[in-house]
């Protein structure tokens, strides 16, 4: 375990499991205090526990993140815990896939109230502070369905879409003061959330040069690079962890 992150405290949302739970490993190796927010607290404690036996000081508060209160209700009780949340990693999210006039208001809410504005009144309530103190990182997840149309993904790919432009405009907004604001843009990731998805992920993925599904560590290397002084001149991109999807 490296110092890199000693004495810095990160937030990432849907931390239990897949690519949040990888992040906390990736975060607490390099030093960092860590937050986990999720729905299931049975799963939020076990992942402390083993981010502890890593070594590593680790905390869970369950959130359901729908709302501007949630979200706010969740910065306040990390940074009570941590005492300065210097890093946010906005990774919860849902991602129900279908045809446009198949999808109901109550789906559009839940999809928007999570993907979209829970990290909204995330930043909201934990960038000002971080940018009163002179530093922080901001670390959103996307996805690829944000960067080209398709079928059956307008509502998840619109919303990550619309992520993608708060990255620009926060970094915008925040950096001269200190705060980078970046983005992860997975593609396929073999996840406890995408394991019902069977043979439809590995032939989503073999469109991409890589061939095949990526992993939560994979994904999680790109954030906590992002979240480091490694990416110390870095403000508003997309770092693509995709297998290459984007770029064929």
């Amino acid at each position: 375990m490296t110092a890199e992150l000693s004495g810095i405290g990160a937030l990432i949302t849907g931390g239990n499991s897949g690519i949040g739970l990888a992040t906390a490993r990736a975060l607490v190796r390099l030093g960092a205090e860590v937050v986990l927010s999720g729905r299931n607290a049975a799963r939020g404690e076990q992942a402390v526990a083993e981010l502890r036996e890593l070594g590593g000081t680790a905390h869970f508060v369950a959130a359901e993140l729908h709302d501007q209160e949630s979200a706010r209700s969740l910065a306040r009780a990390a940074t009570d815990l941590l005492g300065h949340v210097d890093v946010l990693v906005n990774n919860a999210g849902v991602y129900p896939f279908g045809p446009t006039d198949q999808m109901s208001e109550k789906d559009f809410d839940w999809v928007y109230g999570l993907n979209v504005k829970a990290p909204y009144f995330l930043v909201a309530e934990l960038a000002p502070a971080m940018a009163e103190r002179g530093h922080g990182a901001i670390v959103n997840v996307t996805t690829m369905a944000a960067e080209f149309g398709v079928a059956g993904m307008s509502l998840y790919g619109s919303s990550k879409a619309a992520v993608v432009l708060l990255t620009k405009s926060w970094a915008a907004e925040f950096g001269p003061r200190g705060v980078r604001v970046n983005a992860v843009s997975p593609g396929p990731t073999r996840t406890e959330g995408t394991a019902g998805m069977g043979e439809d992920l590995d032939q989503l993925a073999s469109a991409a040069p890589a061939g095949r599904p990526g992993t939560p560590e994979e994904v999680a290397e790109a954030i906590a690079f992002l979240a480091s002084p490694r990416a110390s001149f870095i403000h508003g991109t997309t770092l693509h962890v995709d297998g290459g999807r984007t770029a064929v």
